[in-house]
């Protein structure tokens, strides 16, 4: 049995439904259904996969770091703890740091990465980090398969059929938060967001959503990635009265947030994002005696974790020496984009990245014709038999549609404690 880990030997580079909210299914036409196997298709496998990952190890949404490796790295020794019945291994992972706009890691490791060999790079978090390097990835004739990127503008990409996501696209998180904002009943609401192609196509979802309910945006504020200070921005929130405001940005929460509540804004009226929530009681940047008590958050979340595969995934990463988790943003997606990957793999008998780009809707579910399973091993049993296997998994059905888009998909509600933990209230 071969173990991953997140050790230095592979270097770190340079809906289904919702409570009190809209569910949103996204619908694509499916592929037409699988030609029967032939017998070299039902043969055993011999394969050996190899993946990089280009996650936020620095950066800005570094925090979501953490939990995607952990399912990253979980996954790969799921894959090679049945390898000797399946045929398939997963090579040691090309660890790699995605960095954020202003850092650049992503140049150095996408290089790196291709150089690697890799099928399939896991990543970026960031939508605006994976558009400076997808071209590169996709003329490498290599797949970039996010666990996290919502940005709207990857749905027409020209691609190759080579990018993937089990994340939805913010079509879904911002109708979830206009509904959410406007059934605590708040009418006039102020906007502070990123202006980068996360933040303003979130934004214009959200806007578009809430307005749609009745609502009025009374102010809109944006900044710029590396932006330190936001006091003007502030200054003419507060200046419009909002009885809610919308917080879409990344770790400026750290300035945002503290200024925002110092100035007597109540917290119950915030909402964050995907972006920006995060576990804050365990957070030395966050100050200790600065409470969110009330504030309420969205991000994309499949069905609620179950507390075995979150058990499993800190007994992961905190195997290599560290610290426990506290946070599981993104970790069920990326665990999923491994485990489809290595299916489509399977399904392919190839580890081509375009021969297992060919079998992702597939084993998705995405083609309509394959039979239910909810583990790598039962779907590896489907596959390794001839028949057609449908992943379900802990970010939920998937079933991508032609463009890689996960056409089923859930956003989460949370809500802050006194203790700035936050919990799930929507289920």
């Amino acid at each position: 049995m071969s173990v991953i880990t997140r050790s230095r030997k592979s270097s770190v580079l340079g809906g289904i439904a919702l409570a009190g909210a809209a569910a949103l299914v996204l619908a694509g036409c499916a592929a037409g259904t699988s030609s029967e196997p032939t017998e070299s298709e039902v043969e055993a496998r011999d394969l050996t996969l190899k993946i990089g990952t280009i996650l936020p190890v620095t950066g800005s949404l570094s925090f979501l770091g953490p939990p995607e490796e952990a399912g990253v790295g979980l996954a790969a020794s799921d894959i090679n703890e049945v390898a000797e019945e399946t045929g398939l291994t997963m090579d040691d992972i090309v660890w790699g740091d995605s960095g954020d706009t202003d850092n650049k890691a992503y140049a150095t490791t996408i290089q790196t990465l291709i150089s690697e060999g890799v099928s399939a790079a896991i990543g970026a978090a960031s939508s605006g980090v994976t558009k400076l390097f997808l071209d590169d990835a996709v003329a490498a004739g290599i797949i970039t398969f996010s666990p996290a990127n919502t940005s709207l503008d990857f749905t027409t990409w020209d691609d190759n059929d080579l990018y993937w996501r089990t994340a939805p696209s913010d079509k879904l998180q911002g109708e979830v938060l206009a509904n959410l904002v406007a059934e605590d009943a708040h009418s006039n609401v102020a906007v502070l967001y990123l202006n980068d192609s996360y933040g303003t196509g979130l934004n214009d979802v959200f806007q578009e959503n809430f307005t749609g309910t009745g609502g009025t945006i009374v102010e809109e504020q944006s900044y710029n990635t590396g932006d330190t200070t936001f006091d003007a921005q502030i200054s003419a929130i507060l200046a419009s009265n909002p009885d809610a405001v919308v917080l879409i940005t990344f770790d400026e929460i750290y300035t945002i947030g503290p200024a925002l509540l110092a100035a007597g804004y109540p917290a119950e009226d915030l909402y964050f994002v995907d972006g920006n929530l995060k576990n804050f009681s365990a957070d030395d940047k966050w100050p200790a005696d600065v409470s969110l008590e009330g504030a309420k958050g969205t991000t994309p979340a499949g069905p609620s974790t179950p507390e075995d595969f979150q058990t499993r995934l800190n007994d992961w990463w905190v195997a290599d020496g560290n610290s426990e988790l506290t946070d599981f943003a993104y970790a069920n997606e990326s665990y999923d984009a491994v485990i489809l990957l290595a299916l489509a793999s399977l399904a392919a008998n190839s580890t081509d990245a375009a021969d297992i780009a060919g079998k992702l809707q597939e084993v998705s579910g995405g083609s309509g014709d394959g039979e239910k399973c909810e583990s790598y091993a039962d779907c590896a049993d489907i596959i390794l038999g001839g028949g057609v296997a449908d992943y379900d998994g802990y970010s939920g059905p998937i079933g991508f549609d032609e463009v890689g888009d996960p056409q089923e998909a859930t956003v989460g509600i949370f809500q802050y404690q006194a203790d700035n933990s936050f919990s799930r209230i929507d289920l």
